[in-house]
């Protein structure tokens, strides 16, 4: 085989591999990303999940840069309340998100004094011990990005034992009817601690964060970088499905030892 056949050959199979990833990640398994902490105390900035593409169907967000292949939505499935979703959010349909279903089509939810009332009863709440998550450099750098700071406020950051930063919130264990429970962040008091009763209309999904007081969410309505309103299912990528890989921010490329103690072997492995 003559050196030209050789690169038109390595070619050919670069090419049919890049369309077999493309397939798989459109639709199948496909990674994701924490950059915020809405969804804390289940997720942390820096991790790395795997995201099941099968689990709601598929429409044309499966696909990459939502090209408009598939219409509507084909083989459809409406998640089950509680579960981890990612998913376009509105208005723009633009930027991926990761929240919780808190109530499904035809399903009223409200708001009151920080309690998620469904149906007209609230959700079952119980105080758990606090959270406490050391200060890491991804939320250092993404506080800076926000104009916030890495704890809500300073009078939830304290020291650690080690001499580090640290920040301490109130948890609680939300269940749903289903029986599906999480825990659940509500650090202080918002305005968004007390909403109307608003009923989720058909082909609809009312998402919240875990991180009840850092989170642009279904109880806000849909302004870019402000809130999400209700969601249409077919803005559903996928279910988030295991973690595969969690950073503290701190590796550096010029140190290859970093990129092992930066990393937070607990979380690998964790389910949904």
């Amino acid at each position: 085989m003559s050196a030209k056949e050789e690169a038109v050959d390595t070619i050919r199979f670069l090419a049919l591999l890049a369309v077999a990833v493309l397939i798989f990640r459109s639709f199948f398994l496909s990674p994701f990303n924490i950059p915020s902490e809405s969804m804390q105390p289940r997720l942390l900035i820096g991790d790395y999940l795997l995201v099941n593409k099968m689990a709601y169907g598929y429409s044309k967000y499966s696909l990459p840069f939502s090209v408009p292949l598939i219409p509507g939505r084909i083989f459809p499935r409406t998640p089950e309340r509680g579960d981890v979703v990612v998913f376009k959010a509105p208005p723009v349909n633009d930027n991926d998100y990761i929240k919780r279903v808190i109530g499904l089509p035809g399903d009223t939810v409200q708001v009151k004094d920080g309690a998620v009332w469904l149906n007209g009863r609230p959700l079952k709440r119980e105080p758990m011990p606090d959270f406490v998550i050391p200060v890491t450099q991804n939320m250092i750098d993404a506080s800076r990005a926000m104009g916030t700071l890495p704890c809500y406020s300073p009078e939830f950051e304290e020291t650690a034992a080690d001499g580090g930063r640290q920040c301490r919130y109130k948890q609680f264990r939300e269940t749903m009817p289903n029986g599906k429970s999480y825990p659940i962040l509500d650090i202080t008091t918002i305005q968004q601690d007390n909403t109307p009763p608003v009923t989720v209309p058909a082909g609809h999904l009312f998402l919240m964060g875990d991180n009840r007081d850092r989170s642009a969410d279904s109880r806000f309505p849909a302004v870019e970088n402000e809130g999400i309103g209700l969601v249409p299912e077919e803005n559903l990528v996928g279910h988030a499905l295991v973690g595969m890989f969690s950073t503290d921010g701190s590796a550096s490329w010029l140190n290859p030892i970093s990129w092992f103690t930066a990393a937070r072997w607990s979380r690998i492995g964790d389910g949904f």
